[in-house]
């Protein structure tokens, strides 16, 4: 079977629709969020493309030897780029490379294949959620963009799942804005805990596949 490819005109439909709604959501999160601005949304759209093109390559992001193109993803969302295969990012990034390679905290990228490493099994819907939880939750990854860059590495695991990725839309919005806000209070160390971890797994989970919508794919 090939891999599911992105319709990005579905993508940036749904994105726009947020957007037109947007502080009528925000009116009702728990805590406000920042504007979603053009720049936001256009650099997202890149971000999408570069999954779409990961899948046309048939390339994983979470594979051995690919922990770069992890960097590549982040710095497209912060920073936008028009080659979306070899992204060229700003020397200001390299505070974000050493922090995401540096193993003396539970926020790097080993700690990320380490933790996927030891729960290879259950349905996709749950290792996506658990990706996305490790990425925000503290000590989080990304010296800034976490939110998008997760949300986009949540998605090219739910792609190689065989499954539609996640986009925000007026039906899950509230809900995703609220849950990542208590992700991201939430440590690492607590992350395996009987109360707390795992429950956001689960509800994000639930969220995901609630959300799956096969629009965002093109036709095969």
């Amino acid at each position: 079977m090939p891999n599911p490819r992105l319709d990005l005109a579905a993508v940036e439909f749904s994105l726009r629709e947020v957007q037109s709604q947007f502080k009528a959501i925000n009116d009702t999160l728990e805590s406000a969020r920042d504007q979603l601005s053009d720049e936001v949304i256009e650099r997202l759209l890149v971000g999408y493309d570069y999954l779409d093109w990961l899948q046309a390559e048939d390339v994983d992001l979470l594979a051995r030897g690919n922990s770069r193109r992890l960097l590549d993803l982040n710095c497209l969302v912060l920073f936008g780029r028009p080659n979306v295969r070899r992204p060229d990012c700003c020397e200001g990034f390299a505070a974000t490379e050493q922090r995401f390679y540096d193993d003396s905290h539970l926020g790097g990228v080993r700690s990320l294949m380490n933790y996927l490493a030891d729960r290879m099994d259950g349905s996709v819907w749950r290792r996506a959620a658990g990706v996305y939880v490790h990425i925000l939750s503290e000590p989080q990854m990304f010296l800034e963009g976490n939110h998008r860059s997760g949300a986009l590495i949540m998605s090219h695991v739910l792609l190689r799942g065989g499954k539609p990725p996640f986009v925000l839309s007026l039906a899950n919005a509230r809900d995703y804005y609220d849950w990542s806000n208590l992700t991201k209070s939430t440590r690492k160390r607590a992350f395996g805990s009987l109360i707390k971890g795992p429950g956001l797994q689960s509800r994000l989970a639930r969220l995901l596949e609630e959300s799956a919508d096969p629009k965002y794919l093109t036709p095969t």
